[in-house]
């Protein structure tokens, strides 16, 4: 795709934006294809039943997860993550930006799920689990009645050990899946990108998962696994970029965090507006959320999707119309960014299409700025993160920046002072200490 077919399909409008992007200068977008939540809801291919029976799924696996996984025995083999105010870093956002930051601000800790340490520990996990089921039901060595712990027992170890998985990943989905899938006993290969970190390559390793890495981006990872799952019929490729299934996992996130807020009193209705800020690469993680959250709060909440300035693969889909038919490198963008789990050159044309009506939103961070904020959340907050689950912390000073119109046309200035701020972070708590240390002293430079 040349620039004149790219350029003769954007507004007058989009084109300032699209030069910007081109030259990796941050940029705050709104979408206009944004619609009243109700008409999107009804139009949409998915729906809350589909949401509702993935939590159904994941909670009949939760003897099973609780069983093997220790970790989250507290939590009676919940994959959940905690969701905490961070004030004191809110005053130092607006401190440094020298504006106030009104209404409340908060962390969703999917950096710290348990299992896999990212908010791929909700989709990839999820997806494994139902192929795993879906096994055992057809060879009637399972029913749903069942107390799925006993998948824990050798008899099912061998069974999916007749079959394997394969994915293409930037490092977090990989993990997830090569975790979970190792646990139950399938063969799991992972396609690793060039970007992808080597921890988490070692990590996989040791839990007997192979690893297979390329030198070049996302995108031939995926194909290099989509190959592998063709040759092989008892081999099952997680599709990150069409996955139905990952996009669920993800949504059941929204119930979960609608009850944590009713925990910490927090109100969301027309008077109380929730603005989401969702770090996004492929689009599958923050489009399953944004679209649970729809689900649950209508045109209360507000979600944004946050990309490196080297990898706007989402935003640029959505502002040209083209989705999964334009890359970054089709306009000059490089697709090398220290957000590892971001730096995709090609968004899911799956997801751009579902949360098109229901996203307020997209905005561009440098790498630079993600490791400033890294180390002021060490500093204010003593939280600890990867460079990719910082690309949030930075929307609500887009917002009141640069989203006045936005705060206008939907008459919410004048309550933003009950708003509530929440940042998905979205990786970090399984970062080894001495890489963490190096993304400090980054931030420090």
């Amino acid at each position: 795709m040349n620039n004149n077919e790219i350029n003769t399909s954007l507004s007058i409008q989009n084109l300032p934006l699209l030069e910007k992007l081109k030259s990796l200068d941050e940029i705050f977008w709104l979408n206009p294809n944004l619609e009243d939540s109700k008409l999107a809801i009804e139009k949409s291919p998915l729906t809350a039943a589909d949401i509702k029976a993935a939590e159904e799924r994941l909670n009949r696996f939760a003897p099973y997860i609780s069983k093997v996984f220790p970790e989250t025995r507290a939590a009676s083999g919940m994959i959940e993550s905690p969701l905490v105010r961070i004030p004191s870093m809110q005053k130092k956002l607006a401190l440094d930006n020298g504006q106030p930051l009104l209404g409340d601000l908060l962390l969703k800790c999917d950096s710290h799920l348990p299992i896999s340490g990212s908010i791929k520990a909700r989709g990839g996990i999820y997806e494994i689990l139902k192929h795993a089921e879906q096994l055992a039901l057809s060879h009637q060595m399972l029913t749903i009645q069942d107390d799925y712990s006993i998948l824990a027992s050798e008899k099912f170890r061998a069974f999916f050990s007749q079959y394997s998985i394969a994915v293409g990943s930037t490092g977090n989905l990989g993990l997830s899946i090569g975790i979970i899938s190792a646990k139950l006993g399938f063969k799991v290969t992972v396609h690793m990108s060039a970007d992808a970190k080597q921890w988490k390559k070692d990590l996989l390793r040791s839990k007997n998962v192979q690893v297979i890495e390329y030198d070049s981006d996302y995108s031939e990872a995926v194909t290099q696994g989509r190959i592998q799952a063709e040759a092989d019929p008892s081999c099952y490729f997680v599709d990150d970029e069409n996955s139905k299934d990952l996009f669920l996992g993800y949504a059941v996130a929204a119930s979960r965090l609608k009850n944590q807020l009713k925990q910490l009193e927090v109100v969301v209705d027309e008077n109380h507006p929730l603005f989401v800020y969702l770090p996004c690469g492929v689009g599958g993680g923050p489009g399953g959320v944004a679209f649970g959250l729809k689900q649950v709060f209508k045109d209360n909440v507000h979600c944004f999707f946050a990309e490196p300035t080297h990898s706007p693969c989402m935003v640029l889909g959505l502002m040209t119309g083209y989705h999964d038919q334009i890359s970054v490198q089709d306009i000059g963008i490089d697709n090398v960014t220290a957000a590892d789990g971001l730096a995709v050159g090609r968004p899911s044309g799956f997801v751009g299409k579902i949360i098109e009506p229901f996203l307020s939103g997209s905005y561009t961070i440098s790498d630079e700025d993600l490791y400033r904020l890294l180390k002021d959340l060490v500093d204010t907050e003593d939280i600890h993160l990867e460079p990719s689950a910082l690309a949030g912390m930075i929307g609500p000073v887009f917002l009141y920046r640069d989203g006045l119109d936005y705060l206008r046309k939907n008459m919410l200035l004048d309550k933003m002072s009950n708003a509530t701020h929440v940042v998905w972070a979205t990786g970090g708590s399984m970062v080894p200490e001495d890489m963490m240390a190096q993304y400090y002293q980054q931030g420090s430079n």
